[in-house]
């Protein structure tokens, strides 16, 4: 039996090390729901997915460690496993997915091994306090603590390591915590340890630092063999991964792996976003762009001499601050970030249009696809009767709607909502919907939106001088649908039913699952 100084050093560190493991478990969860997420896209699916497995194989670890004869040593083994699996999780997920594209069982059965093992965690660590004779530290204060830790980790995960760590190395450095956890414990109970054990652990934590040093090159290699050009940049921000690409002239920019633009056909994209918009405005004054934080719709919307003021609304800070200040990027646009006329607001759309009652003669929306469902309110019903009221009764609003070919019914589901959206200069009528579509070989037929409270007046497209492809004769043939790109019956997009999640979905996984 321990003395009582002994027993009370070993009960404390016993419970300082379940506040530590319980802050490396859920790092790993978070690991692997912002990996799904990233990779295997919808994060509201991916981040359910990943918590429900993640539980349920926390209860088989918990009734597996009944099993485990020797608590003190089976602790120790469980921190040298987590260690090993959880720090190896986004390095092993990352080459798995840059080499073979595949991620998703692997992703789950790694998840599922962190969950078993976290499980086994509790159960053992209260029977090693019972062993050692500590029983005024009673098994509601282990599970306090271990509540304590996930808070803390919750809480620093989007605020501290994604942003200053990146997942490749938070996974590695968690590692490193789970075996830095084994070692103290080898330390504290050396006499009742096994050689064998000690030997394991000390190699497996030798193999972590290594591959925390090296852990920026493992980011470049998995992306080198991801990206088919040479990457320029890489990174990881609590919003998304931004990757930037070169081949020979040609940039591509990726969010979360998927491309946003490439220099060699972007200007037919952002010529028929703005143009066809601005050119119809009776008045240009004032102009909002949701998304497009690369810059480029600013940089058509800058054409216009009469553009007085341009606010600029994107999420993530990094991206805008990227094409702002970015020696190569900021070329792309023509440095209209850092043009005076323009205002940047790095905030959440749905925030800004609902908090901010400035009123906007035209509103360009260069959002992401609804992929997911947090993209697909941007897409809603509820936030479009929102956003139409910062919209000047004869200003002019376009929106990216996705492709007309690939994501037939979401196109026109989009369409659609916005003709079920309420016209605030005329109640009992519905707002002026005129979609259109042009070819982007990057993208393949790709579609728009035009809306206004009221009709426009028909007159010749007077473009500015010096576009690239954007003609009034391109814009009557925009106008143009052939018959396996004509509009189809389609619901309303709601919050509370989100159909154009499921139509965007299967129509892409028509063509490329």
């Amino acid at each position: 039996m321990s003395t009582q100084p002994a027993q009370n050093k070993h009960a404390i560190w016993l419970l300082l090390a379940t506040w530590l493991v319980a802050i490396a478990s859920l790092i790993y969860e978070l690991i692997a729901a912002t990996l799904s997420s990233y990779l295997l896209g919808d994060s509201v699916r991916q981040f359910s997915f990943v918590i429900g497995v993640f539980l349920a194989t926390m209860g088989m670890g918990a009734w597996l460690s009944r099993f485990t004869v020797d608590a003190l040593q089976g602790f120790v083994r469980v921190q040298v496993a987590l260690g090993v699996v959880g720090g190896a999780m986004a390095p092993v997920i990352y080459a798995a997915f840059a080499y073979t594209g595949e991620v998703q069982f692997l992703l789950y059965l790694m998840l599922g091994c962190v969950g078993v093992l976290s499980g086994m965690e509790i159960p053992l660590i209260a029977r090693v306090l019972k062993e050692i004779g500590a029983t005024r530290f009673r098994f509601e204060n282990v599970l306090s603590v271990d509540y304590l830790g996930a808070l803390i980790a919750s809480l620093a995960f989007p605020l501290v390591i994604v942003p200053h760590l990146g997942l490749m190395s938070a996974s590695l450095m968690f590692g490193c915590l789970n075996l830095v956890v084994a070692g103290i414990s080898i330390a504290m109970f050396h006499d009742k340890i096994s050689h064998t054990l000690k030997g394991v652990c000390a190699a497996a934590f030798l193999v972590m630092v290594a591959g925390l040093a090296q852990s920026e090159r493992l980011v470049s290699v998995a992306d080198a063999a991801l990206f088919q050009d040479d990457l320029i940049l890489s990174e990881t921000t609590p919003y998304q991964n931004i990757a930037v690409t070169r081949f020979r002239d040609r940039t591509r920019l990726f969010l979360d792996h998927s491309i946003q633009f490439d220099t060699a056909d972007e200007y037919r994209y952002h010529e028929m976003l703005v143009h066809p918009a601005l050119a119809h405005a009776p008045r240009r004054t004032n102009v909002m762009i949701l998304g497009g934080g690369d810059g480029m719709a600013v940089r058509e919307v800058l054409k216009y001499e009469d553009v007085v003021q341009v606010t600029l609304v994107d999420l993530d800070p990094r991206v805008t601050e990227l094409f702002r200040d970015h020696a190569q990027l900021k070329l792309l646009n023509d440095q209209s970030l850092s043009d005076p006329r323009v205002t940047i607001m790095n905030q959440d759309a749905w925030a800004f249009a609902q908090d901010n009652k400035d009123v906007f003669d035209v509103i360009v929306i260069d959002l992401p696809d609804p992929k997911n469902l947090s993209l697909s309110k941007l897409y809603s019903i509820e936030f479009y009767a929102t956003l139409i009221e910062r919209l000047s009764p004869r200003g002019v609003l376009v929106t990216q709607a996705g492709s007309p070919f690939f994501a037939h019914k979401a196109f026109w589901s989009v369409a659609a909502t916005w003709e079920g959206t309420r016209n605030p200069s005329a109640p009992s009528g519905q707002l002026i919907v005129r979609p259109y579509h042009t070819y982007v070989p990057s993208f393949g037929e790709w579609g728009f939106v035009m809306v206004s409270q009221y009709a426009l007046a028909e007159r010749p497209l007077l473009l500015p001088q010096g576009l690239r492809y954007a003609t009034p004769e391109i814009w009557e043939q925009a106008q143009v649908f052939a018959s396996d790109t004509r509009r189809v019956a389609v619901e309303v997009n709601t919050i509370q039913t989100h159909p154009l999640v499921r139509y965007y979905q299967d129509g892409w996984d028509a063509w490329f699952q």
